[in-house]
């Protein structure tokens, strides 16, 4: 029987196969006693089963409470775990229930984390994944061999349909391929929702008309499930080719909701991230993280960036980035959208630990506030990413590309 498999790292007082073997029956037919009904042949086919564990270190003070007396060791391990599809089903919230649910309440725990997980192909093939993914938005944008280059609006919020579409218009000509609403911005009052895809798309249509270069607006269409569809349908009747969704606020059953439809792009905002990842010991780790996203349908994925303004370290973002390219699950890779106080000169570092050209590579401020201006911002993106891809380190980009001081001085020097 086809099983999903789930890997946990995990930090007990207890010994750790009697930890596991609780976490196995809290999240399947087992409960803290036994009940009428719960027989053999039952558990033999539902109940869940701990397939491995390998202990690790231990240490003398708890990573969490665990709302009982201290202990003399907590030990930590890495636990796998595995479940029978027919437990839940093709439904990825009761998934979510199962790997996740109330594992992270346990008192038998004072860490427990979710690593990664795998579905059987039987389970994935009911979802279609990314409708664009990586080379859809290549595609959709006609840029080949180098990563996309893209800005969030800035200011988030204040600005006037009419003011976002003049910056959008600097912005196109000067070459960009990507621009989106941040994720504070969705349908308020002084930018209502459907102003600001008429004004965006207008300069947008325009520039392609005589160009023949379309660029991507991710427009947020996060709000409840009905205002949303609404919004994707006028960005598609507008032209438009994306729509960006604040998952942990949307949701994955209405995500995938839009996802499903097929015509845009989804740009998946990650915002609120850290409160599912930020502790060593407690939440989800990306690869299973991109995963749900993935089955879902969300073609492009923030995947935080080097040396970045928040506090995620320069391996995790790598991480990150390998599992979105990863084949599994679907056989589509998602865009990973590398964001967050980037600018130019992170470019050789971003390419000697990725060796991939496969990016949305984001900057804001890294654009719009290029001291000779946001067009001057997003050629300076382009160069550096130029020189990253001939192998250049910082310095050398400095030194075979002069124009590039300027952005060099006014946001960062070495890295």
């Amino acid at each position: 029987m086809e099983r999903v498999t789930a890997t946990y790292l995990v930090e007990t007082p207890l010994p750790v196969a009697q930890a596991a073997a609780s976490l196995a029956g809290e999240q399947s037919s087992g409960t803290f006693v036994a009940v009428p009904g719960e027989t053999a042949e039952l558990k033999q086919r539902y109940a869940a089963r701990v397939e491995k564990i390998m202990e690790l270190e231990s240490v003398t003070t708890p990573a969490m409470p665990t709302g009982r007396p201290p202990a003399a060791s907590y030990h930590r391990a890495e636990v796998v775990v595995s479940w029978s599809v027919e437990n839940f089903g093709v439904n990825l919230p009761t998934l979510v229930s199962t790997l996740q649910g109330n594992l992270y309440e346990l008192a038998q725990f004072s860490g427990l984390k979710l690593m990664d997980f795998t579905v059987p192909p039987s389970f994935a093939a009911h979802y279609r994944g990314p409708a664009f993914g990586i080379a859809g938005s290549r595609r959709l944008t006609g840029v080949t061999g180098r990563p996309l280059i893209g800005t969030i609006i800035k200011p988030s919020i204040g600005l006037s349909p009419a003011q976002t579409a003049a910056m959008v218009k600097e912005l196109i000509e000067a070459g960009i391929d990507f621009l989106k609403d941040d994720e504070l911005m969705a349908d308020p009052p002084h930018s209502p929702f459907d102003a600001r895809v008429d004004a965006i798309m207008a300069v947008i249509n325009v520039h392609a008309d005589r160009t023949g270069k379309k660029a991507m607006y991710a427009f947020n269409l996060s709000d409840e499930l009905d205002p949303m569809l609404r919004h994707y349908d006028k960005v598609v009747a507008a032209g438009g080719t994306a729509g960006m969704i604040s998952l942990n606020s949307v949701g994955l059953g209405a995500t995938k909701k839009v996802c499903d439809r097929g015509a845009l792009a989804i740009h998946g905002h990650r915002n609120g991230w850290g409160m599912l990842n930020r502790h060593p010991l407690l939440g989800i780790e990306f690869p299973a993280y991109q995963k749900l996203w993935r089955l879902a349908g969300v073609d492009q994925l923030h995947v935080n960036g080097i040396a970045n303004k928040f506090w995620e370290s320069d391996d995790s973002v790598v991480r990150s980035i390998a599992s979105c390219l990863a084949a599994e699950p679907l056989g589509t890779p998602v865009l990973p959208v590398v964001s967050s106080g980037q600018w130019g000169g992170q470019a050789p570092e971003t390419w000697r630990r990725t060796q991939t050209t496969d990016l949305l590579y984001m900057a804001g401020g890294g654009i719009q506030a290029h001291p000779d201006g946001p067009a001057a911002g997003v050629r300076s993106l382009q160069l550096w990413w130029q020189a990253a891809a001939e192998g250049c380190s910082y310095e050398a980009a400095l030194a075979k590309y002069p124009a590039l001081a300027k952005s060099a001085l006014k946001f960062g020097g070495s890295l």
